[in-house]
């Protein structure tokens, strides 16, 4: 048994090396299915001062004018090395964030813990690192904020959040929850705010930087109120319109705010009933099935962003439990979550509707798990207060 995790110590971490690298190599040969050409023409139009947002389609370029700005210096060092920078970046950060959660959850084997998280979430994320997904470097930077927050670290607070709201303006949840859970914290947060919109006026006209904010924010207005061009969202709504059974909007809306609420009853839960290290992976976890089933705007690739806390989650869970079957189910699930794509006609089958399916039905489970730890870590301390 200690030979076999030993060799899973090296085996996670090295399939998840590999494929990294296999994704980044394939990316290099064709940009087929790449969004990292979307990044590319940003900055050129950015640096031409043209116009770098199509609101009434609502399609290609959907970030903060200051992610132009940020993918200049990966643009200069030319589509290859550039493009493998700009990749290497965003999974060394989440890789990173993922191994503070393992180091804080504690423990003789943190080594292993990650490296078997990592395995499960590896066939889910194959899609976001070939594709250079700015999600990547979206929950990695979201998952440090969370630690940031929890611990009251205000400069790293300030630049995680700076960073997160960057990488994808769906970030701004993550924001929200952080003011919620720690008041004090709020001047940061939305001095972070400030920082990210000032940001391009060091590089441009005062003029035109305002008008690319003007229809940044209209843009994310017009995809909140409703749905426009040829986008399909992977999100909790995709299964109703695969089943022809499409939500109107107004429903959809509803059931975004109730998840919205019901998510901040959760973190807020976890923060006062959960211990330091475990509270960050449920907070984090919450969140993140939030902005990927109930965000509007999600992809199939980007349940990166809940894939891996969800996959930690499941390695704690075998270290905690010694047997039982909703280790082995849900470790079997995330994986086979992930292998959809292999096949092109079960990847057009399942496409958009299958996986915010599995990951709910994933990550609920994992919830009422961590709910059950927080319940029984403040019972016991009741129990030694009345002891």
């Amino acid at each position: 048994m200690l030979r076999m995790r030993q060799l899973f110590d090296r085996l996670g971490l090295g399939l998840w090396g590999l494929g990294f690298l296999g994704a980044a190599i394939q990316a290099a040969v064709t940009d087929d299915r790449a969004v990292v050409p979307v990044y590319r023409r940003s900055v050129e139009h950015f640096s031409a001062y043209e116009q770098l947002y199509n609101v009434e389609l609502s399609m290609g370029f959907l970030y903060a004018p200051a992610f132009a700005v940020l993918y200049t210096p990966f643009l200069m060092l030319g589509p290859v090395l550039g493009d493998l920078l700009w990749r290497l970046v965003g999974i060394a950060v989440l890789t990173a964030a993922a191994a503070k959660q393992a180091r804080k959850l504690g423990g003789p084997d943190n080594v292993w813990l990650l490296s078997y998280s990592l395995f499960l979430a590896l066939p889910i994320s194959l899609g976001a690192m070939r594709s250079g997904q700015a999600t990547v470097l979206l929950a990695g930077a979201c998952w440090f904020l969370t630690f940031s927050v929890l611990e009251g670290r205000r400069a790293e607070t300030f630049f995680w959040a700076s960073v997160a709201l960057i990488a994808k303006p769906t970030a701004i949840v993550i924001l929200l929850l952080s003011g919620a859970l720690r008041p004090r914290l709020i001047t940061v947060l939305v001095l972070a705010l400030l920082f990210v919109f000032a940001i391009p006026y060091a590089f441009a006209p005062f003029g035109y930087v305002n008008a690319q904010h003007h229809d940044f924010i209209r843009l994310l207005t017009s995809m909140g109120v409703h749905k426009s061009g040829p986008f399909l969202a992977a999100d909790f709504t995709a299964p109703f319109l695969a089943f022809g059974a499409p939500l109107d909007e107004s429903s959809a809306t509803l059931v975004r705010i109730a998840a919205a609420a019901l998510t901040l009853a959760a973190v807020i839960w976890f923060d006062r009933r959960t211990e330091k290290g475990l509270a960050a992976l449920a907070i984090f976890l919450a969140a993140a099935v939030y902005m990927t089933v109930f965000n509007p705007r999600v992809e199939s690739n980007t349940y990166i962003m809940l894939a891996v806390p969800a996959a930690i989650t499941i390695a704690w869970l075998w270290r905690q439990e010694q047997r039982g079957l909703l280790r082995v189910v849900l470790s079997v699930a995330i994986v086979l979550c992930g292998a959809t794509g292999i096949e092109r006609h079960l990847h057009d089958l399942l496409n958009l509707w299958f996986r915010p399916i599995a990951m709910t039905l994933i990550s609920l489970p994992l919830l009422w798990w961590l709910w059950g730890r927080g319940r029984e870590g403040t019972t016991a301390v009741e129990s030694r207060a009345y002891g």
